[in-house]
């Protein structure tokens, strides 16, 4: 959300660094939108579990979709929020499963443009299942309470104040809704969400292990490496530094990595207490190095 200032001429630093983000990930939807070389890229990396319909930049794999549909438990006609959707492909998806109306929201305009544009394809019946925004986690400007379920993939990470985005995501979330949100850190190390999560006023109802996410992503990068030549002439000098940039700086920090999907849950009646998920403990190995960021695109 936007912080107030005392001096109201003052310039905007945090909406300046906003706007700079979303010009950057303008350019990086655009630019994959003229070439399917990134998507043939994921798609190798991802091998058998790659949703070739979702086409998303980011880690959803077949599995993520399966838990994320078992988790949010959604019925028909109830609202589901895509947090940080880019072009819309894993909302539209769990969607059209679950029978859920959507609203998703980007900080790029151009993704928001290209989600809405693929509504067609997964929700045929009319646009009111699925209606898309250009909106930040921490300020969404969706109503309070009004989600059944909201989904994050990859998005989190990203956030300038991740606690502030978390708990404007468990402002969306009606009593007894859940959302669930992909997390990363070093193995070994003891989870850093928790306090953040109760001051959401949330329960922690799961933690699933998803121990092929850190090797998925390191596939992927060496791919983008390997096309280095062809990335930058296919998608143009600045996204292609863009991607190869943050290859090489997450790729050394992968085998450290331990990937988590994280179901939180707003009780059905009266305020949150802290809780703590009940489900698939960490790894034990300890491992010294840095947890790789969760994306550079959202």
């Amino acid at each position: 959300m936007m912080k107030p200032t005392t001096n109201p001429t003052a310039p905007d630093h945090d909406g300046d660094v906003r706007a700079g983000r979303a010009v950057q990930y303008d350019k990086l939807y655009a630019a994959r939108a003229r070439t399917d070389l990134v998507a043939r890229l994921y798609a190798e990396a991802m091998g058998e579990d790659h949703p070739a319909e979702i086409a998303a930049s980011s880690s959803c794999d077949w599995p993520l979709l399966g838990l994320a549909t078992a988790r949010l438990r959604l019925a028909p006609g109830q609202l589901l929020v895509d947090a940080g959707c880019g072009t819309g492909g894993v909302g539209l998806w769990l969607a059209r499963a679950t029978g859920a109306r959507l609203q998703g929201f980007d900080l790029s305009p151009i993704a928001v443009a290209q989600a809405a544009a693929r509504c067609p394809h997964f929700l045929p019946a009319g646009p009111e299942r699925a209606v898309f925004r250009v909106a930040e986690l921490e300020d969404t400007g969706l109503p309070t309470g009004c989600a059944h379920g909201v989904v994050c993939v990859d998005a989190l990470g990203h956030a300038g104040d991740r606690g502030a985005a978390l708990r404007e995501l468990a402002r969306l979330l009606a009593p007894g809704g859940r959302l669930v949100v992909t997390r990363a850190l070093r193995r070994g190390a003891q989870p850093g969400w928790h306090e953040q999560v109760d001051a959401a006023g949330l329960h922690e109802e799961h933690v699933d292990e998803r121990p092929g996410e850190p090797a998925m992503w390191e596939r992927l990068y060496g791919l983008w490496i390997d096309h280095a030549d062809q990335l930058r002439t296919e998608l143009g000098p600045g996204p292609a530094e863009r991607m190869l940039h943050e290859a090489h700086q997450v790729l050394p920090t992968l085998r450290g990595r331990r990937a988590v999907l994280l179901t939180l849950r707003r009780p059905p009646t009266g305020p949150a207490g802290p809780g703590r998920a009940v489900t698939m403990a960490a790894p034990k190995e300890p491992d010294a190095r840095p947890a790789a960021p969760e994306r550079i695109l959202p």
